[in-house]
């Protein structure tokens, strides 16, 4: 029975059509420079928002709407399996995503969890065989059962700290199985509430001792698909290790794991660490770390984690700008972590979220593909540090002067002048590429 009989195979139709069922400006087709929109982007279903969440907040009980939502148990999760795969191929998605706690329930002890987890993941991979959809990454829930009340990997209780890494173990497993092509950590609650009751030196040396293992572990069984992890830098925690990129990049360096990992970017997570979306996902690019990314956005009045779907187009041209020139995502890619709102509760809506998702990727592509072949940006920021190739600037960049040679340069100055950085003549030019593709029949 199909959990969504309202809805066909969602195509492409271009910017004039009316139809809200169909994508106005991703063409999955479409050639953006050498590749394809489907090859650059690479979207990728999130299975928790998508098919698990209730759409519950703080205030209220769920509103969602779900068919499959009238069975109990594995049943359940094997409905939800049916509900995935039609989805995926009615909206043309080649990836999906999920925790380990999303495709099957827990049991009363791990050993039976583990055994409804191998149920499910059989049942998913043979939807595989007969399907183009591919599993973008996996990973295992450790924050939200009250075991991992004090953190996981992070735990001042080391039985908690052991019960994390089964979980780990078996999430590798069934990456290695389903053929996944990376694997995230999300240390939702490796962190801290307070530093009164906290030995953060011991929590943190733990967190990287959990991660070698599991470094180690991908190794022993063959899986040779991407490790990441995703920055956040509170909630539900008061401050959590993974802060942002440059927290990541720090803890990797430190515990010599630089090698190991890559990052996953959030955009709500960005803003939530006090940064831009493009702030983080250019600190990645720039130090090697950028392996994948969540696209979704945060409210601008509300400070948490609301997972709207991304709708701003100024954003996603600048998000895509920094994809472009990380050489592109693969074999990470575009993960909609986000939800519908409480007031969009039935089926066809989490159709309707997703197209506004993969159009607004698909304009910033387009202009940021632009961008990019015009020089633009690149234009303004090499004339804007064209002091340091020659003169003094050329010796600075090039290590040949010391203090000594610079205040003996300095004390001969007259005069130092500055130039405008022309801010609001790069935000319209980029307004004018937007305006000029979105146009564009």
């Amino acid at each position: 029975m199909s959990s969504f009989p309202n809805i066909k195979k969602i195509r492409y139709e271009g910017p004039e059509s009316s139809n809200p069922f169909a994508f106005k400006h991703y063409n999955p087709e479409e050639k953006v420079g050498s590749q394809t929109m489907e090859e650059i982007l690479r979207f990728s279903v999130a299975y928790w928002h998508t098919f698990t969440e209730d759409l519950s907040d703080p205030f209220g009980s769920g509103t969602a709407l779900r068919p499959w939502d009238r069975y109990q148990g594995l049943d359940l999760a094997k409905a939800r399996v049916e509900a995935a795969f039609e989805f995926f191929e009615k909206l043309g998605v080649r990836y999906f995503c999920f925790h380990d706690v999303d495709i099957a329930p827990e049991g009363s002890n791990l050993r039976e969890t583990n055994q409804n987890l191998d149920i499910i993941v059989s049942m998913i991979k043979d939807y595989m065989k007969d399907s183009k959809v591919k599993l973008l990454w996996n990973t295992v829930n450790n924050f939200t059962h009250p075991r991992f009340v004090h953190g996981a990997a992070s735990s001042n209780q080391a039985d908690v700290f052991a019960y994390a890494a089964a979980k780990v173990k078996k999430g590798l497993e069934i990456a290695k199985e389903l053929e996944a092509e990376n694997y995230v950590f999300w240390g939702g609650r490796e962190g801290y509430e307070t530093l009164l009751n906290t030995d953060m030196k011991l929590e943190l040396d733990n967190l990287a001792r959990f991660f070698r293992m599991a470094v180690d572990y991908a190794k022993e069984i063959g899986f040779e698909g991407q490790l990441l992890l995703e920055p956040k830098p509170k909630e539900p925690t008061t401050h959590q290790y993974d802060f942002d990129a440059a927290s990541c990049y720090a803890f990797l360096q430190h515990y010599d794991l630089q090698d190991d990992f890559k990052l996953n970017i959030e955009a709500n997570h960005a803003t939530l660490a006090g940064h831009t979306f493009e702030h983080e996902l250019r600190y990645a690019r720039i130090h090697g770390l950028l392996g994948s990314v969540d696209a979704n956005q945060g409210h601008p009045l509300l400070g948490w984690d609301t997972d709207e779907f991304p709708s701003d187009l100024y954003a996603t041209t600048l998000a895509m700008y920094e994809i472009l020139k990380n050489g592109g995502l693969k074999p990470g890619g575009l993960n909609f972590d986000a939800k519908v709102r409480r007031g969009s509760f039935e089926p066809d809506d989490l159709f309707l979220a997703h197209i506004v998702g993969m159009d607004s990727f698909a304009v910033g592509l387009k202009v940021a593909q632009k961008l990019i072949e015009d020089q633009v940006l690149d234009g303004w920021i090499e004339k804007r540090y064209e002091s340091y190739r020659d003169g003094i600037g050329k010796a600075i960049v090039e290590g040949k002067t010391d203090f000594h040679k610079l205040e003996e340069y300095a004390l001969g100055l007259s005069e130092i002048r500055n130039e405008s950085g022309r801010l609001e003549q790069i935000k319209a030019t980029i307004n004018q590429y937007l305006l000029n593709v979105v146009a564009r029949k």
